[in-house]
């Protein structure tokens, strides 16, 4: 009896052990959110889909959303396989699609992200507090500096951005909301800048010079660990291999951070640690975010 409750506890221990099924799917689905105007997204994607298809030896299915939420989804759903997804989205992908993590990007050498508050130069903001009662647009509710780390700052400094606006849009797009702005259409609104001074930011580089002299930060963030490239955990672990040694062997090389430019304005990507999105997860959970 000894000896049989031995060999089914050995098999119980080894079956604990052993890991779930690997996914291998027909064709790689790969998703794409909305970095800046998903209609030009639709019309870059093809040289990552080449690229990814070449590394995998797989066919390549590109998934553009017109939200984070519909590329987190897809996930869940088993119609995303690989997302190139912002912190917020990816922790929310962990939550609710079974997403996993695999590299995080790098700008200029940098790893951390900003998100921030702008408004019109000659506007009568002068703190967050003064949003009170004013018009306001986001990015989208799972877009980390457009979405979650704004409302962080605004409950912060004794702001409720569920009743103390007048009106909240949200926008769908970096592009939008600081279009938004610029002519008047809300008070303020927030998007992202890769450092403090707003020097190198999404304003900065998609205006004109008279129109960047129009904006003004009102408020930023501390700093955010940067985008994902997320993929489902149950995915084949050859098939994530190769994702990550190309995405690596890129961000090596000039010509390699040029490709992965010409898609998503990052320079490249690099490993991450098991704790390095952990200042996101907990601004999730003081936030609060769910997929309606």
């Amino acid at each position: 009896m000894k000896r049989l409750l031995g060999l089914l506890l050995g098999s119980l221990l080894l079956a604990t052990a052993l890991p779930a099924r690997a996914y291998t799917p027909p064709v790689l689905r790969v998703g794409f959110t909305p970095w800046e105007n998903p209609k030009d997204l639709s019309q870059v994607v093809t040289p990552m889909v080449d690229l990814l298809s070449k590394a995998t030896g797989m066919r390549v299915q590109p998934y553009v959303a017109t939200d984070y939420a519909g590329v987190i989804k897809g996930m869940g759903a088993g119609k995303v396989d690989v997302a190139f997804l912002p912190p917020g989205g990816a922790i929310l992908a962990e939550k609710t699609a079974h997403g996993k993590i695999l590299l995080k990007s790098q700008t200029k050498g940098r790893s951390a992200y900003y998100s921030v508050i702008i408004t019109l130069k000659d506007s009568h903001l002068k703190n967050l507090r003064d949003l009170k009662g004013q018009t306001f647009a986001f990015v989208d509710p799972a877009s980390t500096s457009g979405g979650i780390y704004p409302r962080l700052l605004m409950l912060n400094n004794g702001l409720n951005p569920e009743r103390d606006f007048k009106q909240v849009i949200y926008a769908g797009d970096h592009d939008s909301v600081v279009l938004a702005v610029l002519h008047g259409k809300v008070d303020a609104g927030a998007t992202y800048a890769n450092n403090p001074a707003g020097t190198d930011s999404h304003w900065m580089r998609k205006l004109s010079p008279d129109e960047r002299a129009r904006i003004r930060i009102l408020a930023i963030s501390k700093p955010i660990p940067t985008d994902t490239l997320t993929t489902r955990s149950d995915l084949d672990p050859h098939i994530v291999g190769a994702i990550r040694k190309t995405f690596l062997t890129l961000s090596a090389t000039p010509a390699g951070q040029a490709r992965i430019r010409s898609v998503y304005k990052v320079d490249g990507f690099m490993p991450v640690g098991p704790r390095d999105y952990d200042p996101v997860r907990e601004a999730f959970t003081k936030v609060g975010l769910t997929i309606k």
